[in-house]
C-alpha cells in the first residue's frame, strides 16, 4: 500500500511539474528614444533633412517569448532602418537571450534620425553617433526589462485582410499585400489574469505620410497606431513592417493627384489599421503553451550597386559591415520564428510584394508573417527578372545591393522553411 501511495503521488505530481516546466511566458517593455535635440532625419540614401520640430515620440519596443529551452526577443524601433553593427552592440548587452535569437526590426518611419550615417556628395554625414550609441543601450534595456517581466501567458495569432483606405502601391496601385498579421499575448495567471500583455501588428506600408519634407521628428502613423491599440486592448503595442518595397506606401491620396501629408492623416490611417488588426485577432482561438522555435543563419549578399558601395565606403557605421576591403560582400542574419500556429520570416531589407507573396505561400503555415527591415535594412530586394528591367524600377534597382539579392534571399529562406518542416 505504501509503494502504491508513492506511485499515485508521483503520478499526480510529475505531470504538474512537466507542465509547469513548459509554461509559455511573455514579457514586454519599451523605451522612448526621441532625441532631446533636433537631429537630421533620413528618408533614404542621400543627405538627411534638418527638422524644425517634433510630432510624437520615437520608441523601441521589445517582446520576449520563452517556452522550455527556447527564448527569443522581437524588437521594433521607430526608425528608417537599423544597421546590423548597432544591433550587435545591443545583443552583447543582453545576457539571458542567445544573440542569434534577438530579432531587431524597424517600423521604417521616414521621420527619424539617420541611423546609417549616409553621406552627401562631399562625404559628410548628419548622423549623431552619440545618439545612436545611446539608442543601443535603450534597446538592450528594453529587452532586459521585458525579460525581467516574463510571466505565464497564452497567445492568439491571426492573419486576415485589413479593409479600408490604408495602403497602396505607388508604382501599381493594386500590387500589394492587404493581409495584416497579428500576435497577441495574454496573461494566464496572477491578479491580472486575462490582461493583454502585448499586441504585435505586421503589415506592409511605408510610414511616410509626413516624410522628411514636413521636417518633423516623428514615428509617423506608428505613433497613433500604438496609442489606439493600447487604449482599446491594453498592454504594449508593436509594429513591424512587411514586404513593402517598390513602393507600398500609405494611401493618403486626395483628388487631383494631391496627398494629405499631415498628422491628422497619420491618425486616420493608424486608427483604421489598429481597428482592423484588433478585429482580425478578436475571434482567434487562444493557444496555451504554444510551440516556440527560432532558427537563424548568416547569409552573404554581393554588393554590385555602385551607389551602395559608396554608401558602405563613406559611412563610419556601414564600412565595418562589409566582408572585404573592396566592399563587394555584406552579410545579414535571417531568422525563421515559429510561434504556435504562426511563422515569421525575417527579411534584411525592403522586399517587393511579389517576393513577399511567394515566401508567404511557401511557408509551412496558414498564418505567415514577414518581418521586413529586420536585422538590417540593405536596400530594396528585387527578383533578378525585375532588376533594372523597367524605367519604373530604376531607382529601386540603384538602391538595391544587386541583381542576385532576391534570388539569394528566396533560396536561403526556402532552405530554412524546409529545415523547420523536417
Amino acid at each position: 500500500m505504501k509503494s502504491t501511495a508513492i506511485l499515485i503521488f508521483l503520478f499526480c505530481v510529475l505531470p504538474f511539474s512537466v507542465v509547469h516546466a513548459q509554461t509559455f511566458k511573455v514579457g514586454a517593455a519599451m523605451r522612448v528614444i526621441t532625441p532631446k535635440e533636433l537631429l537630421p532625419i533620413s528618408g533614404g540614401m542621400g543627405a538627411p533633412e534638418l527638422p524644425t520640430g517634433k510630432q510624437g515620440d520615437l520608441f523601441v519596443r521589445a517582446l520576449v517569448l520563452e517556452n522550455e529551452e527556447t527564448r527569443t526577443a522581437i524588437v521594433s524601433i521607430d526608425n528608417l532602418g537599423w544597421p546590423a553593427v548597432l544591433g550587435e552592440r545591443s545583443r552583447k548587452l543582453v545576457p539571458h537571450i542567445p544573440p542569434e535569437n534577438i530579432l531587431i526590426g524597424v517600423t521604417h518611419t521616414h521621420s527619424a534620425p539617420d541611423a546609417y550615417a549616409f553621406s552627401d556628395e562631399n562625404g559628410n554625414t548628419g548622423a549623431d553617433l552619440d545618439y545612436l550609441d545611446w539608442c543601443v543601450i535603450q534597446i538592450a534595456d528594453a529587452i532586459n526589462e521585458a525579460f525581467s517581466k516574463l510571466e505565464p501567458a497564452a497567445i492568439k495569432t491571426a492573419v486576415g485582410k485589413a479593409n479600408g483606405k490604408i495602403a497602396y502601391n505607388y508604382y501599381a496601385p493594386q500590387l500589394y499585400d492587404p493581409r495584416c498579421g497579428v500576435i497577441q499575448a495574454i496573461a494566464t495567471s496572477g491578479e491580472e489574469k486575462g490582461k493583454v500583455i502585448a499586441t504585435l501588428v505586421n503589415y506592409a506600408i511605408h510610414p511616410e505620410i509626413l516624410g522628411t519634407k514636413q521636417k518633423l521628428i516623428s514615428p509617423d502613423l506608428c505613433g497613433p497606431l500604438y496609442d489606439r491599440i493600447e487604449s482599446k486592448a491594453g498592454g504594449i503595442a508593436l509594429f513591424l513592417n512587411s514586404a513593402q518595397g517598390g513602393m507600398v506606401t500609405a494611401d493618403n491620396r486626395l483628388e487631383g493627384g494631391r496627398e494629405a501629408n499631415n498628422w491628422d492623416e497619420c491618425i486616420r490611417i493608424a486608427h483604421l489599421l489598429a481597428d482592423e488588426a484588433l478585429r482580425i485577432i478578436e475571434p482567434a482561438p487562444v493557444q496555451n503553451n504554444p510551440e516556440l522555435k527560432c532558427l537563424s543563419k548568416t547569409v552573404e549578399f554581393p554588393i554590385e550597386s555602385n551607389e551602395m558601395k559608396t554608401a558602405f565606403k563613406n559611412s563610419p557605421l556601414l564600412k565595418v559591415s562589409a566582408r572585404d576591403a573592396e566592399f563587394n560582400v555584406v552579410s545579414a542574419q535571417l531568422n525563421l520564428l515559429t510561434i504556435g500556429t504562426a511563422q515569421a520570416l525575417t527579411i534584411p531589407g525592403e522586399a517587393l510584394p511579389n517576393i513577399g507573396f511567394f515566401l508567404k505561400r511557401k511557408m509551412a503555415t496558414e498564418q505567415p508573417f514577414l518581418f521586413g527591415l529586420t536585422n538590417d535594412a540593405l536596400g530594396y530586394i528585387l527578383t533578378k527578372e525585375d532588376f533594372n528591367s523597367f524605367e519604373r524600377y530604376r531607382y529601386i534597382s540603384r538602391t538595391s545591393l544587386g541583381e542576385m539579392t532576391g534570388e539569394i534571399l528566396v533560396r536561403e529562406a526556402m532552405q530554412m522553411i524546409k529545415n523547420q518542416s523536417d
